[in-house]
């Protein structure tokens, strides 16, 4: 069963709050403090598994969460790093955000990492505030939440050449013949449900990887038949391989209508080098059509997929073609004149109905880990935001007294100093 679709939440883990302790010996007079730091939450990782062919396993685990990081403990102890979650996916999956459609990364070779949620930072311990003017801190830090967020997985299948005709031209038969695949194969259309590899192996140690799709026909592209759910698969190849049936009323016709539906599915095909193979030359009438049709479509292959006449060479042509795209330099394309560097701010001040709101990643972390509930805690944090240069924003923003100011879920008053 192929599943290449699937929605998955993902939730790193929190991290560990810092501890609040004080050395208590004896003979150790003033111990000081001896709070640890709590540990970093454990992050969501997508990683690229070549075992896998399809994303039936990420279907039906729909949430996966890593571990949280462990509180810190006094005597300096440290709380252990949370446990990360990997999601192992067969290569040539795109990774999507869910709300934005945004693609934010393509898994396509073995072993390849995506970072889906980071882990939040440990809590730090009272012991790592000590200063020259506060010797014993009271307090110590929250561990910060875990990323929360949504993707949606697509998985393009990797080939090398795409298979591509109307149903019953003989495409499954074609790939059993050259290849150890073993797709179903009868006479009726639509056999082929979902697309189908297979590796030929040619003299020499080569190899080369077919993918065979459900037969197009004419308006798959806007959804009629299976072709529309399935195009994506050969969009990664780099050959196309038209396989048309002699026995065709109109094989001329019958290309176009290939042609067309894979224009308005993608424009990524029209860059894609064609081989063309008249199949089913095994019936005496197809082969004595197959002199008039060879120059209406230029220089095409006769086969017979049933009896495998034909096909070693059509392999050694598709293996060709594929060799010379291998061969090719990547061109990388650089735009003429000097590298543009972009400053971002380390936070934003924006208006909101009674107040002003700070974003950015610092201040809002920094709120995150304050316990409000503990004075020197919230002291700390006045700090932080003064070093930061927030209140001086805020000042020339004309915040006055009284009015509420936002940082991530925390809102308190601003009182100027």
């Amino acid at each position: 069963m192929l599943v290449d679709r699937a929605r998955v939440r993902v939730v790193a883990g929190a991290g560990g709050n810092g501890c609040c302790a004080f050395r208590r010996e004896k003979y150790v007079p003033r111990g000081g403090p001896s709070g640890g730091d709590g540990g970093e939450g454990g992050s969501v990782y997508f990683v690229a598994d070549e075992q896998l062919a399809s994303l039936l396993d990420v279907k039906y685990h729909s949430v996966w969460k890593a571990g949280r990081g462990e509180h810190g403990q006094g005597s300096d102890c440290h709380g252990r790093t949370g446990e990360d979650a990997v999601i192992r996916v067969p290569p040539g999956t795109m990774v999507r955000d869910f709300a934005s459609g945004e693609i934010v990364a393509d898994l396509v070779e073995p072993g390849q990492r995506f970072l889906a949620a980071r882990g939040g930072r440990g809590g730090k311990g009272n012991a790592r505030f000590v200063t020259s003017t506060d010797r014993a801190p009271r307090f110590a830090e929250l561990g910060e939440p875990g990323e929360e967020r949504e993707y949606l997985l697509e998985l393009k299948v990797i080939a090398e050449v795409g298979i591509v005709g109307l149903p019953n031209a003989g495409k499954s038969t074609f790939l059993a013949a050259s290849t150890a695949a073993r797709p179903k194969i009868d006479h009726y259309p639509f056999t082929t449900l979902s697309p189908n590899l297979g590796v030929a192996a040619l003299s020499g140690h080569r190899t080369l990887t077919l993918a065979d799709i459900p037969g197009i026909i004419e308006g798959a592209a806007q959804g009629k038949g299976l072709g529309h759910d399935f195009l994506r698969h050969i969009e990664r190849t780099k050959v196309l391989l038209f396989l048309i049936d002699l026995g065709d009323e109109d094989p001329v016709r019958t290309r176009e209508i290939l042609e067309n539906e894979l224009a308005q599915y993608s424009p990524v095909f029209a860059e894609r080098p064609r081989v063309y193979a008249l199949n089913k030359a095994d019936v005496p009438e197809n082969r004595a059509r197959f002199a008039g049709l060879a120059p209406l479509l230029g220089r095409p292959h006769c086969i017979s997929a049933a009896t495998g006449e034909g096909i070693e060479a059509l392999i050694e042509e598709l293996w060709a073609a594929v060799e010379r795209l291998r061969r090719e330099p990547a061109i990388q394309e650089q735009e003429p004149g000097e590298t543009e560097y972009t400053y971002e701010p380390p936070f934003t001040v924006e208006r909101i109905p009674n107040g002003y709101r700070i974003a950015g990643r610092r201040p809002v972390q920094a709120a995150r880990m304050t316990n409000f509930d503990n004075e020197a805690a919230v002291r700390h944090f006045h700090g932080r935001l003064k070093r930061m240069g927030v209140f001086r924003a805020l000042k020339r923003m004309g915040a006055e007294a009284g009015q509420t100011i936002a940082i991530g879920d925390v809102e308190f008053e601003y009182h100027p100093d």
